[in-house]
């Protein structure tokens, strides 16, 4: 199987901690160049220096604010006009806060859905020349298994993850014919700062202790545990590769099993 990335250079969104950084780990060392992607200066700096180098790769990144999509825009573009080309784009935002769909107000769909689906689209409308000119290009967004299944409590994020599927879906169909594959991977309930805040959320709510609110948890997961963000961006590296050139427009739940339908 080839899982090799050497020569191709991977941009990864939220890779300061989490999914994104795990993502970033993965690709450095199966030889991608990696350019990450978030807010912090500091702590873009901290994560590339843990990332793999025995490739002989020159890692980067760029300090960026998905709150204003037109400037990360911009970033990218002047980066891929010195550069060249990004052949694989990991999407990857953290999720909108939690609660009843019914107490959410309209502010919080619009900024959710600029984080998430804007920003996506804006990165994918810029890389996507040099993707076709190169001859590979992989997409892969960091969604939900709520597209799937919506979660109880994430009203917005059900709702604004539902429609980035969609956006992805018809991306996929646009792109194959020059060898760009667009995917979406969907995390189950992950050891992150996320999965840590939804806990502190519910218990806050509903009384329970936090031993009490993950064992309410764990009890719908088949396999019995949360995941490790490493086996979420097990799943990203095997769609970035080139074993997974035919593997165009689906949606993989990374959840032990969570997941009740087809």
């Amino acid at each position: 199987m080839n899982l090799d990335l050497s020569h191709k250079s991977a941009l990864v969104c939220g890779s300061t901690q989490g999914i994104g950084k795990a993502a970033a780990l993965e690709l450095a060392q199966l030889g991608a160049k990696v350019i990450l992607l978030a807010r912090n200066e500091e702590k873009l700096r901290a994560v590339k220096a843990e990332l793999s180098t025995a490739k002989g790769q020159q890692h980067d990144f760029i300090p960026a604010d998905f709150t204003k999509p037109e400037e990360v825009r911009d970033k990218i573009n002047r980066y891929i006009i010195r550069n060249g080309a990004v052949h694989i784009l990991v999407n990857n935002t953290g999720g909108p806060p939690g609660g009843p769909i019914i107490q959410a107000q309209p502010e919080e769909f619009v900024q959710a859905f600029s984080n998430h689906l804007l920003c996506n689209h804006l990165l994918v409308q810029t890389l996507a020349d040099g993707m076709k000119r190169s001859g590979y290009g992989r997409i892969i967004n960091i969604i939900s298994t709520s597209v799937k299944q919506p979660l109880k409590g994430l009203g917005v994020s059900n709702t604004i993850r539902a429609a980035v599927a969609n956006w992805s879906k018809t991306m996929s169909m646009e792109l194959a014919p020059f060898g760009i594959t667009v995917n979406n991977v969907l995390p189950g309930a992950t050891q992150t700062a996320r999965l840590q805040s939804i806990l502190e959320n519910k218990v806050a709510k509903t009384g329970l202790t936090m031993e009490e609110v993950k064992k309410e948890m764990l009890d719908e997961i088949p396999a019995g545990r949360f995941a490790e963000a490493m086996e979420v961006a097990n799943a990203i590296a095997f769609l970035a590769s080139p074993a997974a050139a035919y593997i165009t427009g689906i949606n993989i739940p990374v959840d032990g099993g969570r997941t009740g339908c087809l």
